[in-house]
Formats: C-alpha cells, structure tokens, sequence
C-alpha cells in the first residue's frame, strides 16, 4: 500500500510543482512587461526591486489553488484513462483511501496558504504604500495601478482606466472632504504638482452633488481639483488588513470588549464586522488548496467516463464562484448586519457537498 500512496502522490506533487511554475511564468510574463514600462519612465532600480519583492508572495495565493486544481484533474483524469483507479478497486482499495494522502497534501498546502495570508501578506501591504510615499511623485504615479481605487491620499479616493504619462482616463473621484460625499467623473485628467499639493485637472466632468446641502449633479467642460499635502511623506496607520493574524485576532476582542483604542462607540459595530470578516477570509482563503483537491479528484475520475471539457470547465467555474463571491462579500465587509463573515464559506460548503456527492457516484 505504500508503493501505491507514494506513486500517487508522487505524481500530484510533480504536477503541482510544474503547474504552479507555469502558472508563476504566466503572471511573470506581463509583471516583467510593466516592470520594463517602470524602467524605461526612470524609476530607480531598488525601488523596482523592493517592489517585486513585496507583490511575489500575493500572487501565491491564487497560484498555488490554481496549480492543484489543474494538477488534481489532470493526474486522476489520467489514471482513471489508464484503468488504473479500475485496478485499485478490483483489489479492494476504497476510493476514499485512495484520496487519502492527497488531501493531506491540500490540508499542508492550506496551512502553508494561511500562513502566506496570515504572517507575510498583510504586512505587505503596508510596505507597498510607504514605498510609494518615499518614491516621490513621478515614481510613486509608475506605481500606482489602473483598475483599481487608490487610497494613498487623506479623505480622497482615485480610480482610473487607463493612463498616459501624466494623464488619466476615465476617472473616478470620491472626496470625502466636504460634509456630503461628493462623486467626480471626468473623461479624462491631467496630473499636475505645486509643491506639496496635488492638482488634477479634469475634462468633461460630472459632480454629484455639486455643494454641500444642494442636492444635483453638474456638468463642466474643464475642472481643477487641487489635494493639499499630498506629496508630503505620510505616517501611515496600519489598517485592518495589514496586521498579522493574532494582532487581529486581539483587536477583535478590544473592540468586542470595547477597549480598543481611538474607535468610538458608532464606529464600534462597523469596525468589528470589518475584523470579523477579515479573520474568516483568511481561513477561506487557506482552505481553497483544499477545496479544489476534494473536488478535483472526483471530478478527474468522471472526465475520463464523460466528457473531459465538462469535468474542466466544471471546475473552472467553481473557483471562479469562489474567489468572485469573495470579491463581492468584501465590497461589502462594512455592513454588520448581513453576517457576510458567514456568507463566504458558502463556496466552501458548496465545494465539499458537491465532491461528496461525486466520490459517492464515483464508487
């Protein structure tokens, strides 16, 4: 029986390590591309290098689950191919024996998940936006990304599509400043600096509202919107998803209790659902690894019976589900009341239901 359990899981480990390398070169292959657009606009080599250094480790929680989930089809789809799952049976080996020894390889590649989630990924975080305070305007402008909100400057928050040097397209502003929130869009924007303050220059805009306590949007072919201070180099507060695991786990019992220091009693409920949410996410996040070797194997076994792109295209969507489920419960972590700390783990259940029932058709 040993010979068989390390065959198997000698061929799972082989594959993993090959698919995760592939996996790895892909995302590589358009990292390497932006990393050449930063060199050639100037910006400093160590600076580059320490940016790398920071983003390399988040890409293994995607890498790594993906890796096993393609392994896991690939290697059981073959097996059952070759009669060989067929062979075990005839000599009295139960299914679930053969899937013992991978999912104890799932349940070591989740444990080394969360702790990338939970020890090296958050104070990442951090890192990443104090590296581009101190790389100053030009260089901190390089780093920051298309496609996604920009918190680097105090009560304001910037999205844009795309960008060209110093221009901006289809921009998205949301200022908190005033005592109303206020949305600006713009077609597109230009990035201008005085000093320590941040100007943009904004075309084809729509505000909403326009003032304070006048409710209306207004439209305007040209706009500047100056940030002050915002070029000075910040002392950042560590936000929720930046510390480690247990320094989470303790600021949840102070706001729980009601001890945690600066949060005010309104600010209590919301604050804590977001902790919550965070804690569990990493643990649904670990147990992905997991997950996709449960259901991968069953899945492997029947693409050989029926069609294979089936099976595949199966458990694609799956782990699709699962990371866009996790994506729209954080959109919104800030609403206590819709328990989303719990509703995360549902692709979790989805997934261990949905391989029981497989490995149970399969024998």
């Amino acid at each position: 029986m040993k010979i068989l359990e390390r065959y198997v899981t000698g061929s799972l480990l082989s594959s993993v390590f090959l698919a995760w390398l592939v996996l790895t070169f892909v995302l590589a292959v358009g990292l390497m591309i932006r990393v050449t657009g930063l060199i050639i606009q100037g910006l400093p080599i160590h600076v580059i290098g320490k940016y790398l250094a920071i983003g390399i480790p988040e890409t293994l929680n995607l890498t790594i689950p993906m890796a096993i989930l393609v392994s896991t089809l690939l290697v059981f789809g073959r097996l059952s191919a070759d009669s060989e799952i067929a062979a075990m049976r005839a000599c009295g080996i139960n299914l679930w024996r053969i899937m013992a020894w991978p999912l104890a390889v799932g349940a070591a590649f989740s444990l080394f998940s969360f702790y990338i989630n939970s020890e090296v990924t958050p104070p990442n975080h951090e890192a990443r936006r104090r590296l581009t305070a101190a790389a100053g305007f030009g260089s901190a402008m390089d780093l920051l990304e298309p496609g996604r909100f920009i918190n680097d400057f105090k009560n304001i928050k910037i999205r844009f599509d795309s960008k060209t040097g110093h221009w901006l397209h289809n921009v998205l502003i949301y200022d908190y400043r005033p005592k109303v929130v206020r949305e600006i869009r713009a077609e597109k924007a230009r990035i201008e600096f005085d000093r320590d303050a941040l100007q943009i220059e904004l075309y084809r805009v729509r505000i909403d509202p326009f003032q304070p306590g006048k409710p209306g949007a207004a439209m305007a072919d040209r706009m500047t919107h100056v940030i002050p201070d915002a070029l000075k180099t910040r002392n950042y507060h560590q936000r929720i998803k930046d510390m480690r695991f247990i320094p989470l786990l303790n600021h949840y019992r102070d706001l729980t209790r009601g001890t945690a220091p600066d949060v005010t009693e309104a600010q209590r409920p919301v604050q804590r659902s977001e902790v919550l949410f965070e804690l569990h996410k990493r643990f649904v996040l670990s147990s992905a690894p997991l997950c996709f070797i449960l259901i991968g194997m069953p899945l492997g076994i029947r693409s050989h019976r029926k069609e294979s792109t089936i099976g595949v295209a199966t458990a694609l969507g799956i782990s699709f589900c699962f990371y866009i489920l996790l994506i729209t419960a954080e959109s919104l972590a800030r609403q206590p009341q819709l328990f989303l700390h719990l509703v995360i783990w549902i692709p979790v259940v989805l997934c261990v239901a949905f391989a029981f029932v497989l490995v149970r058709r399969n024998q």
